[in-house]
């Protein structure tokens, strides 16, 4: 059982503690949180002490390992205090905000022999690992092209004071918080981006963030894709995967449940696929705790975690200048 402690309560670190109630493989010890009087009936509630500074839970030998659940460009900085302290690191995304960043914060992991684990929960969808073997196998051919949406009315629920519209933390609109899931879908399936072209705007309000975004992608394998994210519409998502023998796709109003699978190959009928329930965070999770447990990397290679990020940075500098933009390697 490994012990970890959450940094950050907001909603989704409470989320993430209630899904890993009950686990075998981990459970959560200790919380901190910069506004602890709004927290501390959940943490009472579950079961474990609350602190408002970090350093009670990075020196606290009861804790093996820490989540966190902070503002985006937090990340590095608690990483690396996290690797230094010796507890092994679960990380929310986007990573960090920049590739510099990054591979200082997986230069203290590596330097202190920890775990570090980014949180894509997508990649635990069996629905995206049965697409990722069917172009394996040659059922859909070769892959082609992947489409992508991540919508919602995210720019309608957060006030003006709150960490998610700031510019400076969301950068790119719906990308930091939303996209990045389908261009990590993509990375997954097809490997690191080679160029991007992207354009983003303001539409509906007159603060925050950009409302409408959208990504044209080349990946080095040559592959090409799209994205586009509006947040300020109704909540849905969808992917879709174009290769010589058919389609894929997936998509609903919910991305964290189990996902069904549709697919079309060519001259045949579609089909839809069912998986059994499943919550993809505590899958995450306890895969997290299972790597701990037998010392090996987490199932996401730090390359990937490159690789978005370096993505993410090109994305921005194209919104900038409106040009394409060569994704760093």
């Amino acid at each position: 059982m490994i012990r970890a402690a959450i940094i950050g309560l907001g909603r989704w670190g409470q989320n993430m503690v209630s899904h890993a109630r009950g686990s075998q493989h981990i459970r959560f010890v200790a919380g901190a949180t910069r506004t602890p009087e709004k927290a501390r009936a959940f943490a009472a509630e579950h079961g474990f002490p609350l602190h408002a500074d970090i350093e009670q839970v990075l020196h606290d030998p009861g804790v093996d390992a820490v989540v966190i659940t902070t503002p985006h460009r937090s990340h590095v900085d608690l990483i690396t205090r996290a690797a230094r302290a010796g507890k092994h690191v679960f990380v929310e995304k986007p990573f960090t905000l920049n590739r510099a960043d990054a591979q200082t914060a997986i230069d203290a992991c590596s330097a202190a022999g920890v775990t570090l684990a980014l949180g894509f929960n997508w990649r635990f969808q069996p629905a995206l690992l049965e697409v990722k073997k069917m172009f394996s196998d040659g059922t859909l051919g070769k892959l082609l092209h992947i489409e992508g949406n991540f919508n919602g009315p995210s720019v309608f629920r957060y006030a003006p004071d709150h960490w998610r519209p700031d510019r400076s933390e969301s950068p790119g609109g719906g990308l930091t918080g939303r996209g990045v899931h389908n261009m990590d879908a993509m990375i997954f399936l097809t490997g690191p981006i080679d160029t991007v072209y992207a354009q983003s705007c303001r539409q509906v309000l007159d603060r925050g963030v950009d409302d409408t975004t959208s990504v044209l992608y080349r990946f080095r394998s040559g592959v090409t894709g799209y994205l586009g994210m509006v947040i300020a519409s109704a909540e849905c998502w969808r992917m879709q995967f174009f290769g010589t023998g058919g389609m894929a796709e997936v998509g609903a109003i919910e991305h964290l449940p189990t996902w069904d699978l549709t697919v079309q190959l060519i001259d045949q009928p579609r089909q839809t696929r069912h998986y059994a329930s499943e919550r993809t965070e505590r899958l995450e999770l306890e895969a997290f705790a299972r790597a701990i447990e037998a010392k090996q990397p987490y199932v996401m290679p730090v390359e990937d975690i490159l690789a978005g990020v370096s993505g993410l940075e090109a994305i921005l500098q194209s919104i900038d200048t409106q040009q394409p933009v060569k994704v760093a390697q």
